[in-house]
């Protein structure tokens, strides 16, 4: 790894090196905090966690062939050399912010409160179609996920894509900080971490933190139909780049189609050029990722083909609207989390499905104290959708089943305490053919419901 010797490591997190002087020369070959995927030559970073103290397993790890591990204990004198720190959380981010600064390759930082993965994903397939591209892998978008995203850069690396995600205000600082974005993009301000970040405002000035750390000839592309983040109308003398579905955008989209499940159409505009699309995944919000990409790639200097291709080649990620089409049933997997405006988003794609309709719903969190009357928003909308059956599950769905039952009667409407009481029944209920939609905040673990579908 590019400049991470162990005399470098020890001076990016201010920590006390101990050992050799030979071996203080020596680059490591990776870094991990998991001793049982510790490579050789690698930096062992013990974390202590709510069930494990990483330290534990350094003598294990060290037998292994890791060069060297860091450490907030003092291990006295070792056969090995070792980086005491007092804070590996701190230092691994540390590390990774000075790593990211020897390679020097721009960065795409992607936050919002909805659609962050499935713009992450867009954007680098697009952006794919002429760079190496990097990108966030599952869920590595916090405080601890974003360093070890950055420390699987290499050299044939030419961009990365990161996502980074937040729940409280000041996360978002420290995660500029060590991604130092050369492009900002931000997908919308909605309702989520509401827990802690109160409101929309809160939301929107915990999210722009994300600027702190811009780079001074950096770009900005914002969600032009969102109504904060149109107020961003300048950062450090940086004009933002808006897309959205009105003609007044620098990027925008009009003839949009709904193309069933098989995705949805539409002309996208850049400045005066134009050219239409198949995006592979279905859903309106979908049009924006889209919209959101072809400005990123237009930043990077990719033709409007390019931009295009990578459109229309994009792998939807499990549990982020990826369409499973088994013997009996068609299933929307969206199972990775849920807020309102997400929730909404999947019913609106469901509604457009070809045949009959069954949306499982599961329970919502972090809403804060208006999380009863959110599910409730979410029943009443639910129930005005084209969908036939609407099955929820948890504590909190049981409010979603009662809004959607005074909205309409004449549906079929059911509540079920847990995933356990619903998948007792759920093959007497839907029916071969069925279109059906798995959708809950990650807690609810909502792919136990999967697996039954597809087994």
């Amino acid at each position: 790894m590019k400049n991470l010797t162990l005399e470098h490591i020890a001076q990016a997190c201010q920590g006390i090196y101990k050992g050799s002087e030979e071996d203080k020369t020596r680059e490591i070959e990776g870094i991990s905090t998991d001793s049982r995927k510790i490579q050789e030559r690698g930096l062992f970073v013990p974390i202590k966690g709510a069930r494990a103290d990483g330290h534990d397993f350094i003598e294990g790890v060290m037998e292994r062939g890791a060069l060297a591990t860091l450490t907030e204990k003092d291990l006295g004198e070792k056969p090995y050399p070792y980086i005491q720190v007092k804070s590996s959380l701190q230092a691994v981010k540390d590390i990774a912010e000075y790593y990211l600064k020897q390679l020097k390759i721009p960065v795409v930082g992607i936050t919002g409160s909805v659609g962050k993965t499935s713009t992450k994903e867009m954007i680098a397939s697009v952006l794919s179609q002429k760079y190496q591209v990097l990108k966030t892998q599952g869920n590595f978008n916090n405080e601890l996920g974003l360093p070890l995203t950055v420390f699987n850069l290499r050299d044939e690396h030419q961009i990365a894509v990161l996502e980074m995600g937040i729940s409280d205000f000041g996360e978002m600082h420290r995660l500029a900080k060590i991604a130092r974005p050369d492009t900002c993009v931000i997908t919308n301000i909605g309702l989520c971490h509401l827990e802690f970040l109160k409101s929309r405002d809160g939301i929107l000035k915990a999210k722009t933190e994300i600027f702190d750390f811009l780079r001074e000839d950096g770009h900005i592309v914002l969600n032009g139909d969102d109504d904060k983040l149109v107020t961003v109308q300048e950062v450090k003398g940086i004009k933002p780049v808006f897309f959205g579905l009105e003609k007044g955008r620098e990027v925008w989209a009009d003839q949009v189609q709904p193309e069933g499940l098989k995705g949805i159409s539409c002309r996208i505009h850049i400045g005066e050029d134009s050219f239409s699309v198949l995006i592979p995944v279905p859903g309106q919000h979908m049009v924006y990722n889209a919209l959101a990409a072809a400005a990123v790639g237009r930043i990077y200097g990719l033709s409007n083909e390019e931009i295009r291709r990578g459109i229309e080649s994009l792998q939807p990620v499990s549990g982020r609207f990826h369409i499973i089409h088994t013997d009996r049933y068609t299933i929307i997997d969206d199972c990775y989390n849920a807020n309102p405006v997400s929730m909404k988003a999947s019913l609106d794609v469901l509604s457009d499905a070809l045949g009959e309709k069954t949306a499982i719903l599961g329970d919502m969190g972090e809403l804060g104290e208006d999380q009863v009357e959110m599910h409730r928003e979410v029943g009443v909308y639910a129930a005005s959708k084209n969908i036939d059956r609407i099955l929820c599950v948890g504590p909190l769905s049981a409010y979603m089943a009662e809004a959607a039952r005074l909205a309409a009667p004449a549906k079929e409407i059911r509540h079920f305490d847990s995933k356990e009481e619903l998948l007792e029944v759920l093959p007497e209920i839907l029916k071969k053919g069925d279109n059906v939609l798995v959708k809950a905040s990650h807690f609810m673990e909502f792919g136990k419901i999967l697996e039954a579908l597809q087994g």
